[in-house]
């Protein structure tokens, strides 16, 4: 009798959708390769393929913003759409030929409707031709680090010779986050341009800024050979974590899933304050015996908050100075050790000067020795 009922049963989950899905993903990352770094050290919290070499789609636009914001122009500098980007295939702006756009417009439109015509528009504004700014792209990686990365175009069409991984991706959102008008582009929920031969208004599609917790946005992409991409940031607790997954069929679950454990994982602790005392240099030839040694910068890491990370801070300091020595001279350097690599340090500086010994020193003490004599 209970036979009978088997066939029934499974109709009924496969009327439920959403409940039948949510068992089976349930704590299981979609993406077939994903990362997830701490932005301000750039440590790997999490991972699976992360360095895998897999197509990305419109996440290229992050390195595509990226160089033309270090290039440092004017965001209200009117640029003239070249006829090689009008009409360029797949998510577009719809920009014509000559038609003359500011830079912000353009990168409100190559970042919030993800238009290729955008991206070829600032490609060709800023190195010439789509080639040659692929050339500065792949130069731009190389400088981060970004070992299993290549680009042929600036907006993501599929290309075999075009590829990233979900930890370059990581690295080179985290060098883009650094900039301030690419921090506002990416957390913008609505716009609309001010310059071209039409007002165009865009609306994020953009889950990560209106359904997860500290969300900051940051760039979806789609094609069919590199299917759902998504590369998103959150802060909390005064953590900025940013994470990628590619060929993610449930993007946003996994962005979500993926974040909730790196924030539950992992804290960022003060190791190292900036002015911060750490050891005395002995001086010779002056009146002062020894100066203080002070943090030149602070040292923030991210650490597992169970304690699982052997951490250490070991303190370089130089062997002595001879006076005159200035404030703020080179006074050694501060490592941070965890699980015995080294993974950050900062310079340490002299917090005071010491004036070399003069005749009217000596005579004082030669006084001084004589009247208490």
């Amino acid at each position: 009798m209970v036979r009978r009922f088997r066939p029934l049963l499974l109709i009924l989950l496969l009327l439920i959708p959403g409940q039948a899905r949510a068992v089976q993903k349930e704590g299981r990352i979609t993406a077939k390769a994903w990362a997830l770094v701490e932005a301000t050290s750039g440590r790997l919290l999490l991972g699976e393929n992360e360095r895998d070499r897999r197509p990305m789609a419109s996440t290229t636009k992050i390195m595509t913003a990226l160089l033309v914001l270090e290039a440092g122009e004017d965001l209200d500098a009117l640029i003239t759409v070249p006829p090689e980007a009008a009409g360029t295939e797949g998510s577009s702006m719809h920009l014509n030929a000559g038609e003359k756009l500011s830079l912000r417009d353009l990168l409100y439109g190559l970042m919030m409707v993800s238009g290729n015509d955008a991206a070829v528009t600032l490609a060709m504004h800023v190195s010439g031709s789509v080639d040659a700014f692929a050339a500065r792209m792949n130069a731009r990686a190389a400088a981060l680090g970004c070992a299993d990365t290549h680009f042929m175009n600036p907006h993501g069409l599929h290309d075999p010779n075009h590829y990233t991984s979900a930890y370059d991706l990581c690295r080179m959102a985290a060098a883009a986050m650094a900039e301030p008008f690419f921090r506002e582009l990416v957390s913008t929920e609505h716009y609309a341009t001010s310059t071209g031969d039409r007002t165009r208004s865009f609306h994020t599609k953009n889950k990560v800024l209106t359904q997860i917790e500290g969300g900051c946005g940051i760039k979806t992409g789609f094609t069919k050979k590199a299917g759902r991409c998504l590369c998103f940031a959150a802060r909390r607790q005064g953590m900025l974590l940013i994470g990628a997954v590619l060929n993610a069929p449930d993007m946003w679950y996994d962005a979500q899933k993926i974040l909730d454990r790196g924030f539950s994982d992992y804290e960022l602790r003060t190791f190292l304050t900036s002015g911060q005392a750490v050891g005395q240099v002995p001086v010779t030839g002056s009146a002062k015996k020894t100066l203080p040694a002070v943090a030149k910068e602070g040292i923030l890491y991210p650490v597992r908050r169970d304690g699982q990370d052997e951490t250490e801070m070991e303190i370089r300091l130089v062997d002595g100075l001879a006076a005159p020595v200035e404030p703020g001279a080179q006074a050694g350097e501060a490592i941070l050790t965890v699980n015995g690599k080294g993974v950050v340090s900062v310079p340490l500086i002299l917090g005071e000067g010491a004036p070399p010994l003069t005749f009217d020193w000596f005579l004082r003490q030669v006084m001084g020795a004589y009247l208490t004599a």
